[in-house]
């Protein structure tokens, strides 16, 4: 019972705190919420969980604010993630599902994590070494130029334009078409590459025609372009300027960190699956000088996951929605590729 009372009183005071920004006492305890205990009860849990590391107290007057271990036991207790609301699924969907390439997805992702949270979001393309292929078609624009259309799974589409040496008819062209496909569709791109070269080296004994060779040669460049494994797109720095009050101690380092990409991809780290949410609270990230921050991350994809996103914030922040937030939006993200 009286761990339970102490979670309580922890839970409330965080609540309070990143509602109010201001040092949590007792008297607006008892008001707030019904504990069912004396104030003196409040204030003797709030010294054993100060003591326990739990809650600090920046002046002797003053309430108590939780430490990051204390936001951490307040992460880890939570039973659930806390469910979006209709009209929030209504609104997440409906901003998502008008995009229209790989590009607007991430974009309108960022920006909508942003404004969900009120935080700094942040989004990493899909890499492109996770992903399958999910068809290729070979479009005859004239009889001697090819349109090469290539679609993953992360809903990237590479298109190549191909120049033959001599025309091809309808049922090469549709022969060509059937053993690319065979061969690639559903493979890893790495293992597709590998497919589609064994296809140029071994057919039947026979020399691969001009033809095949430039399909296969263009199909082979395309998977190998990495360009986008390691793009992040970042929207909502603006909210920042909501924690003025703390600049040089959180948010500058914050600001500098969202410049470097290699730095935000650590700060996301490895991707996840299942759903599962990850919170890293202040130390507990990998650089020392963001001790002040905060990461909400999970993977996204329609089957592994194929990268992440999330948000990066100061410590004090609205775990619950923002970990729902994070988790919603990847979801129809993930929804989104696996239909596209």
């Amino acid at each position: 019972m009286q761990e339970e009372r102490r979670l309580a009183v922890l839970r409330a005071i965080v609540e309070d705190y990143v509602a109010t920004e201001e040092p949590v006492g007792s008297k607006a305890l008892v008001e707030r919420h019904r504990l069912d205990v004396s104030p003196a009860t409040i204030r003797n849990d709030m010294a054993a969980l100060e003591d326990e590391g739990y809650l600090a107290q920046p002046h002797t007057s003053a309430g108590r604010v939780p430490t990051d271990k204390g936001y951490r036991l307040f992460v880890d207790r939570l039973s659930t993630v806390k469910p979006t609301t209709t009209a929030e699924r209504r609104a997440i969907a409906s901003f998502l599902d008008g995009a229209v390439d790989l590009d607007d997805v991430v974009h309108r992702s960022v920006r909508l994590l942003a404004q969900l949270t009120r935080q700094v979001a942040v989004v990493q393309y899909p890499t492109l070494s996770r992903s399958t292929v999910r068809h290729v078609e070979v479009v005859a624009l004239t009889p001697t130029r090819l349109l090469l259309v290539l679609i993953l799974s992360t809903g990237r589409v590479e298109q190549r334009h191909v120049e033959l040496d001599e025309d091809l008819t309808e049922a090469d062209l549709a022969a060509l078409r059937s053993r690319i496909n065979l061969a690639a569709t559903g493979e890893v791109i790495g293992d597709a590459a590998t497919a589609l070269g064994d296809l140029v080296r071994a057919q039947d004994g026979a020399e691969p025609t001009s033809a095949t060779q430039a399909v296969v040669e263009s199909l082979v460049e395309a998977m190998s372009d990495h360009r986008s494994d390691e793009r992040i797109v970042v929207g909502g720095t603006a909210n920042l300027a909501r924690f003025g009050d703390s600049f040089d101690t959180s948010i500058r380092p914050m600001l500098e960190a969202l410049e470097e990409q290699v730095v935000l991809l650590k700060l996301l780290g490895e991707a996840t699956t299942g759903g599962a949410v990850t919170v890293r609270i202040g130390a507990e990230g990998p650089y020392e000088e963001l001790s002040s921050t905060s990461v909400v991350a999970t993977g996204y994809g329609p089957d592994d996951a194929l990268a992440s996103l999330g948000i990066v914030g100061p410590t004090r922040m609205d775990y619950p929605g923002t970990m729902a937030a994070v988790r919603a939006v990847a979801r129809y993200v993930s929804r989104i590729l696996d239909e596209s």
